[in-house]
């Protein structure tokens, strides 16, 4: 019973909406049907090149750790992961699962694989801050210079603080042997205890991130989100909305990421839409343009590359299944690498 009446409220609210948008709908719809299929096919390319772009991040975040890996590899890996984590219910959850597994089974340490899955994703969401501050800043708010600012400090903190542990992992590791001692003495265990977070702590400090690695690491996760947001650009132009402003633009897509950042159902339908949409119509936009434009943008962003993602997954669980190399336990591949 608890399961069903999640369900039956957002089929309510659907149905309600539906309702009340119908005539918008309608419209946006009529518009649809004919969009300018250059654009079209230009927006197709902008989303397989900011998938690119996401890849190209986690792969120069793991070559920087040690492991080198045909990029073909981290592209697959990156729709297969994507799409495990915006269909399913908990999908995030599953694709850094996935995600971990697929690069031990590339030959990376199990600390070098945390160390890239934490990075791609601080560097995911440091960056669609800075784009959406940017934007504030240049529509004249200050509240995107505060913001900005902030992050920047922030980050620059954090550089320094990772530096300071990366010349004196010692800190970290008495640290770790402090609280395990402590939960020990909790547990009544002995005090020597089996030393897991020590080790842990050990293998995590001997990955080194090189400076420019993580600059281009960082060039790469801000062209995924702008590249992203040049395919709704894109999708607009082909529904025949040409005047929107860059920074309007800009504004309305970082407002539909960030509703995407909880992630309520599946690929956030109806959550993210919303908000695009709300974004565009409050950037100038007519209502029936703005939702055909958001509703190309969602095929193409969401229906394309999901349904891409999972034969993706599907060829990589084919050849898994056939190459012998890689039938075993990522735990016990870590001498594996895959040729480049």
């Amino acid at each position: 019973m608890r399961r069903i009446v999640p369900i039956v409220v957002v089929a309510a609210i659907v149905v309600v909406e539906a309702i009340v948008g119908w005539p918008s709908l309608t419209a946006a719809f009529t518009e649809l049907h004919t969009p300018n299929w250059g654009w079209v096919a230009a927006a197709v390319v902008a989303e397989l090149v900011s998938m690119g772009g996401y890849a190209r991040m986690q792969r120069r975040l793991l070559r920087s750790a040690g492991t080198t890996v045909h990029l073909g590899r981290h592209v697959a890996l990156a729709f297969a992961a994507h799409s495990l984590s915006v269909s399913l219910p908990g999908g995030p959850l599953f694709s850094t699962r996935y995600n971990f597994q697929q690069m031990r089974r590339y030959g990376a340490s199990a600390a070098a694989a945390s160390w890239c899955i934490a990075l791609s994703g601080v560097l995911s969401s440091v960056a669609l801050v800075l784009i959406g501050a940017g934007g504030a800043l240049l529509a004249g708010s200050g509240g995107g210079y505060s913001t900005l600012v902030t992050y920047l400090v922030v980050g620059l903190a954090l550089a320094v603080a990772v530096r300071a542990m990366a010349r004196h992992p010692q800190w970290l590791t008495t640290v770790a042997a402090a609280i395990e001692s402590f939960v020990n003495r909790v547990r009544h265990r002995p005090e020597s205890g089996s030393g897991r977070l020590v080790a842990l702590v050990g293998e995590l400090t001997s990955v080194r991130i090189r400076p420019l690695d993580l600059a281009v690491a960082s060039y790469f996760a801000l062209a995924n989100w702008l590249l992203d947001a040049l395919c709704l650009w894109l999708c607009c132009r082909a529904v025949g909305a040409p005047h929107i402003t860059a920074i309007a633009l800009v504004l309305a897509y970082c407002a539909g990421m960030a509703a995407a950042s909880i992630p309520l159902v599946p690929g956030n339908l109806g959550v993210v839409d919303g908000a695009l949409i709300v974004g565009l119509v409050a950037g100038g936009m007519a209502t029936s343009t703005a939702i055909a434009a958001v509703v190309l943008y969602r095929i193409v962003s969401l229906g394309f590359i999901i349904s891409a993602g999972w034969i993706v997954w599907l060829l990589i669980r084919r050849r898994q299944r056939r190459d012998p190399r890689y039938t075993a336990e990522p735990d016990k591949q870590a001498g594996i690498r895959l040729q480049t």
